[in-house]
C-alpha cells in the first residue's frame, strides 16, 4: 500500500537529498563571467543514458532537451515542419530535396556540408536496430552542393516530419569513428556537450560560435537521477534547477509555483500477448479489458493527475476525439483461473502502483495473476521477445514525427519494431499503411484515427490513462521550455538568475 507523499518520513527525504548533495559541483563555474546572464543550469533527469547517448537510440531526446544536437526539420507546436538545419525543402514523387543552412559549424570546429547530412542520415538508416522513425521506411540520401536529396522506396508525404526525430540529428564525422556513436563534442546546437561520465552526469558549456541565438545560459550540468523522491529532494533543497518527470506522489508535496502540469501525448497501455499464452484468445483479451477499471487508478495511483483514455490517443491530439467513432469487439469470455504474467518497470515510479492495482482488478474478474517488475534496461529485450502476457507501458504516442502514424505501425504493425504484443493482422496492417501513405492534413488525420480503430478492436492493447508531464523549476529560472513532445528542455533561452 502506497504511503501517503505527506507522510514520507523526513529521514527519507534527508537521505534523498543526500544522494543530489555535490552531485552539480566540480570544476565548471557556477556563474557567467562574460555578462551574457544567469548561472549554469543544474537538471537532474529521471532516465540515465542507456546507450552511451548514442542518437541512435532513445538517448537522442537527451541530446535534443539540452540543445546539443539538432536536426534538418523542426516541429511546430501542432507538429508541422519547420526550417532548422535545413532553410527549405521540395518534394518531387519519391525525392524530398533539402536545402542545407549556410555557416553552420559542428562544434568540433568543422562545417556543415551536404557529405556530413548524408553521412549522419545513412548511418541511421543502416543502424540496427532502425530508429523507431524509420520503421517501414527504406530511404537513401545523396549530396548535391548545398543540398542533400532524400528517396523513399515509395512515396512518404511525412519525410520532413520524419526527419525531425532527435534520433536522426546530424552529426560530425568524428562521432561515427568509434564502434559506437559519440556525441561529445560533434553537435550543432546552442550547447556543446563537454564531458559524459557513464550513467552518472553529464556536462555542456555554451557555444559561442551557435549559428542562431546565443544561449543565455553559460552551461547545463546534468545528474541523472532515477529515484523520483530524490529528484523532488534535488528542487526542494535547491540542489537542481529544472526537475523532469516529478513523481505524482511528490508533486502534491511540493510548492505549486515550481511545478508545470501540462497534458502529454503519452498514454499508459495494457499490451496483451497474441502470439501466445491466454491472450491469443480475442475472448480472453476482453474479458481483460473489461475488467480494468482505469478511472480508479486515475485517481488511486495517479491522484487525479492524469487523463482516463477513452482510445489510444489522448487530449494532447484534441482532433483524434472529435474524429474518434465507437469500436466494435469481441465478446468477453470466461477467464477460467487462467494464469498471466504482467512485466512492467520502475523507471516510471507510478508504473509498479499501476501494476499492483492491474493485479487486483484481474484476479477479481478470475485471473491468476504474476508480476514481473524491473529496471526498464532489464526488461525490455524480455518485452520486445514476447516472455509477458501482458506488459505496462507508458508510451509516447508522437514522440518521433509529431504525428502518431508512427507510433501505431512501431507498436502495432506486424514489422513493427516495438510490437511488444506480437500483433500480426491483415487489417490492422492495412489501416497503418493507409494512415502512413496518406498526405498530412485532415484526410491524414482520420486515417491515423481509423488505424487506432482497427488496433483497439483487437483488444490487443488496452489504453488506461493520459499522463501529464509534472516538470518542476526553481524559482531563478526563466524560459524552460515545457514541451509535451519531451523533445526541448534547456533552450537558448533558458536562464538561471
Amino acid at each position: 500500500m502506497r504511503v501517503p507523499a505527506r507522510l514520507i518520513p523526513l529521514a527519507a527525504v534527508t537521505a534523498a537529498s543526500a544522494l543530489l548533495t555535490g552531485c552539480f559541483s566540480g570544476g565548471q563555474p557556477a556563474t557567467d563571467d562574460s555578462g551574457a546572464g544567469g548561472k549554469r543550469v543544474r537538471v537532474a533527469m529521471m532516465q540515465p543514458p542507456r546507450s552511451g547517448l548514442s542518437p541512435l537510440s532513445d538517448d537522442a531526446f537527451k541530446l535534443s532537451r539540452w540543445s546539443t544536437a539538432e536536426t534538418l526539420v523542426k516541429l511546430d507546436a501542432d507538429g508541422d515542419a519547420e526550417p532548422a538545419l535545413a532553410t527549405e525543402w521540395a518534394q518531387s514523387g519519391r525525392n524530398w530535396t533539402f536545402t542545407l543552412r549556410d555557416g553552420v559549424t559542428f562544434h568540433d570546429g568543422t562545417k556543415l556540408t551536404a557529405e556530413a547530412v548524408v553521412n549522419s542520415l545513412t548511418k541511421a538508416a543502416a543502424a540496427s536496430p532502425k530508429p523507431r522513425i524509420l520503421d517501414g521506411v527504406d530511404l537513401t540520401v545523396k549530396a548535391d552542393g548545398d543540398k542533400v536529396t532524400v528517396t523513399t522506396a515509395t512515396e512518404d508525404p511525412l519525410v520532413p516530419q520524419r526527419l525531425s526525430s532527435p534520433q536522426l540529428s546530424i552529426l560530425a564525422a568524428k562521432a561515427y569513428q568509434g564502434k559506437t556513436v559519440s556525441p561529445v563534442g560533434a553537435g550543432t546546437g546552442p550547447f556543446e556537450l563537454t564531458k559524459v561520465d557513464g550513467t552518472s552526469s553529464a556536462a555542456l558549456d555554451r557555444y559561442d560560435d551557435y549559428w542562431g541565438k546565443k544561449a543565455k545560459a553559460p552551461g547545463i550540468d546534468v545528474r541523472f537521477v532515477p529515484d523520483g523522491t530524490a529528484r523532488a529532494a534535488a528542487l526542494r533543497s535547491g540542489e537542481a534547477d529544472i526537475v523532469e518527470a516529478v513523481p505524482v506522489s511528490q508533486a502534491a508535496v511540493l510548492d505549486q509555483d515550481l511545478i508545470t502540469e501540462v497534458p502529454m501525448p503519452r498514454t499508459n497501455t495494457l499490451y496483451l500477448n497474441t502470439g501466445k499464452g491466454p491472450f491469443k484468445d480475442a475472448a480472453v483479451r476482453a474479458a481483460a479489458r473489461e475488467a480494468i477499471d482505469a478511472e480508479s487508478i486515475v485517481k488511486g495511483v495517479y491522484e487525479g493527475r492524469a487523463d482516463v483514455a477513452e482510445g489510444l490517443l489522448g487530449p494532447a491530439l484534441p482532433w483524434a476525439a472529435e474524429l474518434r467513432k465507437p469500436v466494435r469487439r469481441a465478446k468477453a469470455g470466461d477467464p477460467a483461473g487462467k494464469t498471466i504474467t504482467i512485466g512492467t518497470f520502475t523507471d516510471r515510479a507510478e508504473l509498479p502502483e499501476v501494476a499492483a492495482a492491474l493485479q487486483q482488478q484481474l484476479q477479481k474478474a478470475g485471473f491468476k495473476v504474476k508480476l514481473d517488475v524491473r529496471e526498464y534496461a532489464n526488461i525490455e529485450s524480455d518485452a520486445l521477445a514476447g516472455r509477458f502476457d501482458a506488459f505496462i507501458l507508458s508510451r509516447a504516442t508522437v514522440l518521433d514525427s509529431g504525428d502518431p502514424a508512427a507510433y501505431l505501425y512501431s507498436d502495432f504493425a506486424s514489422d513493427g519494431s516495438f510490437n511488444i504484443a506480437q500483433l500480426a493482422d491483415p487489417a490492422v496492417d492495412k489501416a497503418l499503411k493507409k494512415a502512413g501513405e496518406t498526405p498530412t492534413g485532415d484526410a491524414r488525420r482520420k486515417a491515423v484515427v481509423a488505424a487506432e480503430a482497427a488496433v483497439l478492436g483487437t483488444d490487443t492493447a488496452v489504453p488506461m490513462l493520459h499522463e501529464r508531464v509534472i516538470q518542476g523549476d526553481a524559482a531563478g529560472v526563466t524560459d524552460a521550455a515545457h514541451d509535451p513532445r519531451e523533445r526541448e528542455l534547456v533552450t537558448a533561452d533558458t536562464y538561471v538568475k
